[in-house]
């Protein structure tokens, strides 16, 4: 432990694993788990239109599983993030591992549209993916002080990692092999992998000013000039924000796939498409995780919001 005097000469201890490789070696095991996890987002938008045309309904009805799963993820997250802060981050990682692995299993065994959506919405979204993506973000945000921003942002780039790399695997295995044995074999895949880069997290959260080791607890204590409002008020503009940038991406993200093989391209020219869109959200989170280290995060949300704005108008022609 290293001694280090606050602002007002007090004394705290800071954990000499923050900024280290320790953390680095923390974020990497993050980041394959949000990347694996991630699946469980977009799986069921590569399979859109062979569910569509399985069980026999109009598009609007096959998109929605996908809407559950993300009402799932939502809701989840809020309790997969509670439970974090209670027990450490170990073992809502753990459940949300093996949900997310049987539900693909138990997705292969559904006989009806209900069925799967509610596998994907309760077990796939709910408990399942999650667990790792806010927790797993906020855990990671205890080890890291200079490069705070960036840190995040990589962690984050999860789920767009795994809309980058998943989509043409799920597509070449739902032409080969059909989407039902592929669910099969991701939930194994998930279960197989998952669990051994959880053993890398075991170590608690550093301990800081408020905090206790393995608790969730902010590292330190930061003053902020970026806003006056109370932290409830923050947080609720922040879910605004974020519900609004998500249900302006939501269309081209959900439906490219589906609107391809309307288009007569085909399937695999929309996974493709999906994949290259999601890649470059890699390189813009992070992207805005350098800039937000030296900008603050305020200007960088004001900045990516304006470019959304921008993209989003060019939609209209």
């Amino acid at each position: 432990m290293v001694d280090a005097r606050a602002g007002d000469g007090t004394s705290t201890t800071i954990d000499p694993g923050i900024d280290g490789p320790p953390a680095w070696r923390r974020l990497f095991a993050s980041l394959m788990l949000a990347t694996i996890g991630g699946i469980g987002l977009w799986s069921v938008v590569v399979a859109l239109p062979t569910v569509q045309a399985e069980f026999g309904v109009q598009r609007g009805t096959a998109s929605l599983p996908y809407t559950m799963t993300m009402m799932g993820i939502a809701v989840g997250g809020i309790l997969m993030g509670r439970l974090a802060d209670r027990v450490g981050i170990v073992t809502p990682l753990i459940i949300g591992t093996l949900a997310l692995g049987g539900g693909f299993i138990l997705a292969a065994q559904t006989t009806s549209l209900l069925q799967f959506i509610l596998v994907q919405g309760l077990v796939i979204g709910l408990v399942g993916t999650s667990a790792t993506f806010g927790p797993l973000i906020a855990d990671v945000s205890h080890w890291f002080r200079r490069r705070r921003g960036i840190a995040v942002a990589i962690c984050a780039s999860g789920n767009y990692l795994a809309g980058a790399v998943w989509p043409p695997i799920l597509q070449a295995g739902i032409t080969q092999i059909g989407w039902r044995q592929t669910s099969v074999y991701i939930g194994v895949f998930c279960i197989c992998t998952m669990l051994p880069l959880i053993l890398l997290l075991r170590r608690p959260s550093p301990v800081g000013v408020g905090g206790a080791a393995g608790t969730g607890a902010p590292v330190e204590a930061e003053p902020s000039n970026a806003s006056t409002l109370s932290p409830g008020t923050l947080q609720a503009l922040l879910v605004i924000a974020g519900l609004a940038c998500c249900v302006a991406m939501s269309m081209p993200q959900v439906h490219i796939v589906a609107y391809c093989s309307d288009l007569g391209f085909g399937a695999a020219r929309g996974a493709e498409m999906l994949s290259v869109m999601l890649g470059l959200g890699v390189v813009s989170r992070i992207a805005s995780g350098w800039i937000a280290d030296r900008i603050g995060g305020v200007k960088t949300l004001l900045l990516g919001s304006g470019l959304q704005c921008l993209t989003l108008m060019l939609y209209l022609p």
